[in-house]
């Protein structure tokens, strides 16, 4: 399970890289919940958390529209069978890098639940 769930990580970096929303969405339940302290940001009464696919899509769209460049280079990953812990430097050219950990939960093969830290 850990090699299937780090497949899905992988998966998941190539897609958030070509900001590939159809093949990044693939990849979650219906019914994912996903946290950003940026949600916090643009979009406060969010409070951070958006939940199902729509969500996830309005958010992301919206993120690619603001920052056409964003880019996340994978430092390392830890798996489980239930889980992936992702480090990553978050790069949008005119802003400092950002280094990021965000944890994928996994069930039955599919996310359903990302939660994102940095500071």
């Amino acid at each position: 399970m850990p090699t299937t769930n780090k497949s899905i990580a992988t998966k998941w970096f190539a897609a958030f890289n070509a900001h590939d929303l159809d093949a990044l969405l693939a990849l979650y339940k219906d019914d994912a919940e996903h946290y950003s302290p940026k949600l916090k940001v643009h979009q406060p009464k969010t409070n951070g958390w958006v939940r199902g696919k729509k969500a996830l899509r309005g958010w992301w769209q919206d993120a690619f529209d603001r920052l056409p460049e964003l880019q996340y280079e994978v430092m390392g990953m830890i798996t489980d069978e239930e889980q992936v812990f992702m480090e990553y430097i978050r790069h949008v050219p005119g802003e400092d890098d950002l280094r990021v950990g965000e944890v994928l939960e996994i069930r039955d093969g599919m996310i359903v639940g990302s939660r994102v830290y940095h500071g």
